[in-house]
């Protein structure tokens, strides 16, 4: 089936409406009517080329809330007018080490992302900016009441992304948790580091955002623009999340961590991130990388984020304000996270 999209023609060149091909409903696989899609950072990485070439024209779009409109033969799981959503990959080799684990995300085969990659069926995957989406039930997630459906889409991105390290590393009571970076997936590293029960502290390059994140969950709220931060939090975390898509100072960052520490970096600079040992030596501490979450975890972060009534803050817009969207994104002018009305694309 023929749908409407918004796609990248080309590296760097503005997103413009299109219409792109749907394969078939298979045996098991879902349509989804596209309701909502996030706008993440790695989606403008994407488009502009900074992570390589990329098998333009793209369709971004991997925070995917919508409403089952069609389900294959053998699919149990979902049903005709569930609201579900769809995250970050949508196949995996199903068989490898780490799918049977549960951590599809790092299949040894390779995940298929849910755009810009090669699907099972050698297909380019295209992402949610567009009104409809196939895909295999098995990397459909269900949405729980009570969560908004605008709010929602960022979880599949944004929420798992921060959910995932802090669930592996055990924040909670008695765990202080730095978050580095308050935007898109700072403020719901912040809310659910604060649900888990940590005590968290936002680093933030400036305080512009200090009352928004002691209102988000944050305990504590500190300038890394200023050198006497450093000074004053060395030794003093137990599990720092650099959520920042761009360059920081490791090094200095490592060294606000406690004996046993860990730095997980979530965030995904288009350079290099370089790491004095001495930095790690010295106290024992941890450098550490983390992406998104399997399928399990994703649902489990779901049904957390429902019982504990946490969402995203979203800003919608229509479909034709996307590329001013991606300049707001590329000047931290957004709180905190856009979402596209798909209804804007019918």
């Amino acid at each position: 089936m023929r749908v409407n999209a918004y796609a990248a023609p080309a590296a760097g060149e503005p997103l413009a409406p299109t219409t792109i091909e749907r394969r078939d409903v298979g045996p098991h696989d879902v349509l989804i009517a596209i309701e909502w899609a996030g706008i993440c950072h790695s989606d403008i990485h994407t488009v502009n080329g900074d992570w390589g070439p990329q098998p333009f024209p793209v369709v971004p779009g991997h925070e995917i809330v919508g409403t089952v409109t069609e389900v294959g033969p053998e699919v149990t799981t979902h049903r005709v007018g569930d609201r579900v959503g769809v995250g970050c990959m949508v196949n995996s080799c199903g068989e490898c080490a780490n799918c049977r684990n549960g951590d599809e995300q790092y299949c040894l085969k390779g995940m298929v992302g849910t755009y810009a990659a090669t699907d099972r069926d050698g297909t380019t995957t295209q992402g949610g900016y567009s009104t409809h989406v196939v895909v295999d039930a098995g990397f459909v997630l269900s949405v729980p009441d009570g969560i908004d459906s605008a709010a929602a889409a960022p979880l599949l991105c944004a929420g798992i992304t921060t959910y995932s390290p802090l669930r592996r590393w055990n924040a909670g009571p008695g765990k202080k948790v730095a978050i580095v970076g308050l935007g898109g997936l700072g403020h719901m590293a912040v809310k659910i580091a604060h649900a888990m029960g940590a005590e968290v502290t936002v680093l933030s390059q400036s305080l512009k955002k200090q009352e928004d994140g002691l209102r988000l969950g944050a305990d504590h709220y500190f300038a890394t623009s200023d050198p006497d931060t450093f000074d004053a939090l060395a030794g003093s975390f137990d599990l720092i999340v650099n959520t920042v898509s761009a360059s920081i100072d490791v090094n200095a960052h490592l060294r606000l961590l406690a004996v046993n520490g860990t730095l997980v970096n979530v965030g995904a600079p288009p350079e290099p991130l370089p790491v004095n040992a001495m930095s790690l030596i010295g106290g024992r501490r941890s450098f550490a990388g983390s992406m998104i979450g399997g399928i399990a975890e994703t649902q489990e972060m779901l049904d957390f984020c429902a019982e504990h009534g946490i969402a995203a803050e979203v800003e919608v817009i229509a479909a034709d304000q996307v590329n001013e969207a991606y300049e707001r994104v590329l000047a931290s002018d957004v709180r905190y996270r856009f979402v596209i009305d798909a209804s804007t694309l019918a």
